[in-house]
């Protein structure tokens, strides 16, 4: 039998690496196109879990808001919507299911752990109380001055957050409002303030976003505490507000004082403005209906849900209306957990 010439042969050989090269890498493409696949699947899998999960804390802590405004009276700290709800270990809980088909041990269950709490939003200076009808509100600007003073915040910067606040409020006239039988100089008027508002900065819906007025960072981090933004103006509540706010909404309170009354209203919480005027009526101090209250319409939810080394959280301002609980605004961050320091 004939045998192939050497160049033959290494040809033949040649071809036959190159198809073994080639059929490889189709397989290894492949191959990470279908874990990629697998991957991008179970992300969106958490994901869809997770918002679901967020969904219905949001939705329980609305069912607490709910159940708490059928028995009335004052909001305070003792409340059952006030307390926070730590770690939970979700498996746990299907474990214990009997429809679940899991083990008790939870096997085969990704650990995923839900906590949340409510904020009493008007446990807080509103910022937004600091303009009405468009000008400067004379009390709310003592009041956030005050409360500079008392965090030791630079004063001029309450004036740029008065100005900015009057700004972002500013209304613009309705089109639909204007007479057919104005007169050019009254329609050049409107479109001039048009055009003014056209400029003026967004209002804003979270304290952070008052960077946009120019306030600094470390300002607004200090204020976080102490300083909310809510729909409407609201008075301050004096069951859950803390003594810097309680003291900075008072002219004649001092600190102190407002320390001791919030350590007085633990043991018994207020049912009237009368009762908290009763605490501090040797200071000549006294809180004034409009300004301050017992009762709150503005809860601020969050929940953070960790799956394995994944976290999800969500931030929500709840109005309440009656037994009506409506969400004023919603957010939700992602990320994932560092791993841990090694020793």
């Amino acid at each position: 039998m004939k045998t192939a010439p050497p160049r033959a042969r290494g040809a033949a050989l040649l071809a036959a690496m190159l198809t073994v090269t080639l059929v490889a890498t189709f397989a290894a493409a492949a191959l990470w196109q279908q874990w990629r696949a697998a991957q991008v699947e179970a992300a969106e899998r958490d994901r869809m879990q997770s918002s679901w999960i967020l969904v219905g804390a949001l939705d329980w802590a609305r069912l607490i808001l709910r159940e708490d405004a059928n028995t009335g009276g004052a909001d305070h700290l003792s409340e059952p919507w006030a307390v926070p709800l730590e770690d939970a270990r979700l498996s746990t809980f299907l474990a214990a299911d009997k429809n679940n088909t899991a083990t008790d041990a939870g096997e085969g269950l990704p650990d995923a752990f839900l906590s949340g709490y409510i904020i009493d939003a008007q446990s807080k200076l509103n910022a937004t109380n600091l303009i009405n009808a468009n000008a400067p509100d004379a009390p709310a600007r003592r009041a956030f001055t005050k409360l500079f003073q008392i965090l030791g915040l630079p004063p001029s910067e309450v004036e740029v957050l008065v100005n900015g606040m009057r700004q972002a409020g500013a209304s613009v006239p309705a089109s639909g409002g204007a007479s057919s039988s104005a007169t050019s100089s009254d329609a050049s008027s409107a479109s001039a303030t048009t055009n003014a508002n056209a400029n003026a900065p967004l209002m804003p819906q979270q304290l952070r976003q008052i960077g946009w007025f120019g306030l600094s960072s470390t300002t607004i981090a200090a204020l976080e505490p102490y300083v909310t933004i809510l729909p409407q103006a609201t008075p301050l509540n004096v069951n859950t507000a803390s003594a810097e706010a309680l003291a900075a909404s008072v002219p004649s309170l001092d600190l102190a004082s407002a320390q001791r009354l919030v350590t007085q209203r633990m043991l018994r919480p207020f049912s009237t403005l009368s009762d908290a005027n009763n605490l501090i009526a040797e200071s000549n101090a006294q809180f004034s209906e409009g300004q301050h209250g017992v009762a709150s319409s503005f809860f601020e939810v969050r929940g953070r849900l960790r799956l394995d080394k994944n976290w999800s959280e969500e931030r929500s301002l709840l109005w309440r209306n009656g037994r009506n609980i409506q969400i004023v605004w919603r957010e939700r961050g992602a990320g994932m957990a560092a791993p841990a320091d090694k020793p």
